[in-house]
Order: C-alpha cells, then structure tokens, then sequence
C-alpha cells in the first residue's frame, strides 16, 4: 500500500433483530431534548415510529419532529430542520430512515450552531465545522448509502439545480450510534431496493477504480463486490430472505465507512455525473448512478486498463484464456451489464427524465474528480451523458 493514513471510526454499530432496545442503552447518554427526524411516514404504516415514540416516552426525552425528509433533501427543508432545531434546543438528533434521512441529520447537526449560511459555507466552500456540533443518532430502514458510518451528506438546492456532497473530515460528523436492523427493510418496494442495492455496488467501484499499487483495501472491495452481487441475486428472487437481506445491509455499511477508501486517491466520478442528473431530474441516487455508470467506465477503461481487467477475472470470474487485456476488460463490463439488467435497475438517463436539451446544463453543475484513471474535461462530461441518453 501507498501513502500515510489515519482511521478511526467512532460510531457503534448495533446489528440484528431486536436492535431497536438499543436505544434504551444510547438515549440517557444525551440530553433531554431530542429531534426526531424521518421521511414520507412509512414508519408510520410499518409500526417503527410508534416503537421508536414509545422508547423516547419511556427515556422521559423532550421530543420535536421534522417529517416529510425527501429523498433528495432540498436546501430549503435544511433551512426548515435547522430553525426546529434550534428552537427546541437540541441535544440528539435521531435519523429514523434510509441514507437520505441520515445524510440530512448531518447537515443540520453541523449548521444549528453555524453563524454562515451552511450553504455556502459547507457545499460550496466545502468548510469544515468550526461551531459546536449536535450528535446524531441513526436507525436505518433502507439500505445503500453507508451514512450511518461516516461523515458524508448530500444537499440538494432547488433553484440553482446543485446536488452536492460534503464529505466532513471531522469524526465528530459520524453518528454517534447506528441501529441496523434487517427486517426494516423487507417493506421497500421493489425499486428502492435495487437503487439502494446498485449503489452499494457502485460505492465500492468508486474506491476500488483508483491507483496501480498492491493494495489491501481493493481485495477487501472485490469480496464485498462478489457479496453484493451474490446476494442481491437472492433478494431479488425472495426479498424476504433474511440472511440475503442481511449481508446487504451490512455490506453497505462497509462499503462506505472509509474502510476500503484507505491507501486509494479514490474516483467519484460516477457520483458527480449522478448527481447531475439527480439535480436535474429528482431521481432515486442509485438510479441515477446505474444510469451513467456503464457509459463512463468505458470511456476510462483505456486508461485504467489493468485494473479493469483484474476486476473481470476477480469479481466476474471471465476467462483469459486466447483474449487480449482488453478483450477481458470490456467482458468484466459486459457482465457487470448483465447483473444490472437482473436487478432491474436502470442504464439510461432517459427513462429518469433527463434529455438532450439538459446535456449543457448537465455538464455545467457536474464536478471533475481527478482521482481516478482519467479527469474528464467538459466536452467528455457532455458526451458521457450523451451516451447515456
């Protein structure tokens, strides 16, 4: 492995059936005052806001609410959470919801204290906090975004159409505790578990295309890879299967807890072409990603060649035999193809809404990343998403 390193990941985990009476264990750690913060209200159907209510009530907590979390978080509910909060005198933040409820309980946490407008200062400047944090705690009902272990959070600003991700350095962004229960998330539609299960996927692609040395962390990202596609095989056929289920949800959480990100520059591309589109169109993020994924891995295969073709022969098991580096390369993609049509996923911005029109605006809020094999200029940016199309 190249390059120095530091890791420490404070939050707990606990994992299981049953986990929810963890809660009865983190909560008197905190204040009295905690924001309850969740999504749609399809904890609302499925019984976990009435469990999630009765051990606040039973820990005596002061509890406010912040509802109607989107998936795709605005600016503008940022701004809403961030006045509740404060008004309530927050002591924990708990996230009930999928990745989007999380990373959006980071974001408040990190601007309820801030005197700049959290806007600018964290997604555009991409500050780190210098103002006193509010923790937070997570119980996660979907799997895909890894939030539950990390500092990340993506906001969306509606007017000038910019999703943008802030990864914080700061380990006091991380939640403080995460429940993982798989059972959670059996009641997700078909869609949202194939977008959660891409995106899990594609987390580990992020890390795992970037740098040429003999790296631990990418045969750490080749056994969850295998994991995921395993699994997801099994989930799609009985998504009541609780062990499928499981190894999901917790190959998510590695997946992007920075584990396998360590001695790797990392790429992010897919990401920020994601996101794009995600601004444009308010689509699911793993649709999003699954959308422009194959377009840009074979525009950057020609550069990161040897590491495409170990991941035919590793993740995909493709032969070499009589075939050329490149030949086993693109049949690594051609595989990867076939596992996203399994799923179901989708692999065209088209059917997310997006349209040749767009492909300027597109270009012109989508960020360069140059830590992988190639950093794109803005006419390769116009034609990924052309090819996308």
């Amino acid at each position: 492995m190249l390059g120095n390193f530091a890791y420490c990941n404070p939050t707990k985990l606990y994992f299981g059936e049953d986990t929810l009476n963890y809660l009865n264990e983190e909560l008197p750690k905190y204040g009295k005052n905690v924001v309850f913060i969740y999504g749609g209200g399809s904890i609302k159907k499925n019984g976990i806001y009435d469990a999630v209510v009765k051990i606040l009530e039973e820990n005596d907590k002061h509890v406010a609410e912040i509802s109607g979390v989107m998936p795709n978080p605005t600016l503008a509910k940022l701004y809403e959470g961030i006045e509740i909060a404060r008004n309530h005198h927050a002591d924990l933040l708990l996230a009930v919801g999928g990745g989007s409820v999380c990373d959006y309980a980071k974001a408040v946490s990190v601007s309820i204290h801030c005197e700049d407008d959290p806007w600018q200062k964290y997604f555009i400047r991409f500050e780190e906090p210098d103002c006193q944090l509010v923790p937070v705690g997570c119980v996660l009902t979907m799997v895909g975004t890894g939030s539950e272990m990390n500092a990340g959070s993506v906001i969306t600003n509606q007017d000038t159409r910019q999703k943008i991700g802030h990864v914080f350095a700061s380990e006091d962004v991380m939640p403080r505790f995460a429940i993982l229960n798989p059972r959670y998330t059996f009641t997700l539609p078909h869609y949202q578990m194939v977008s959660g299960i891409y995106d899990i996927f594609n987390h580990i692609c992020e890390q795992y295309f970037s740098g040429e040395d003999d790296n631990t962390s990418d045969y750490i990202s080749e056994g969850l890879m295998r994991s995921v596609v395993h699994s997801s095989r099994i989930a799609v056929k009985n998504p009541q299967d609780y062990e499928a289920r499981s190894n999901l949800m917790w190959t998510a959480t590695w997946a992007l807890n920075t584990l396998v990100a360590k001695g790797k520059s990392t790429d992010w591309m897919v990401h920020m072409l994601g996101q794009a589109v995600g601004g444009y169109t308010n689509a699911a993020h793993g649709m999003t990603l699954s959308a422009v994924s194959l377009a840009y891995y074979r525009h950057i295969l020609p550069y990161g060649l040897n590491r495409f073709k170990r991941f035919a022969v590793n993740v995909w098991n493709v032969s070499t035999e009589g075939k050329t580096d490149r030949q086993i390369a693109e049949e690594g993609l051609l595989a990867m193809e076939s596992w996203m049509k399994e799923l179901g996923v989708v692999r065209n911005i088209t059917e997310l809404g997006a349209n040749e029109a767009m492909l300027e605006g597109l270009a012109d809020v989508t960020i360069p990343m140059n830590g992988g094999y190639k950093t794109l200029n803005r006419e390769e940016i116009i034609e990924i998403f052309r090819e996308s199309l």
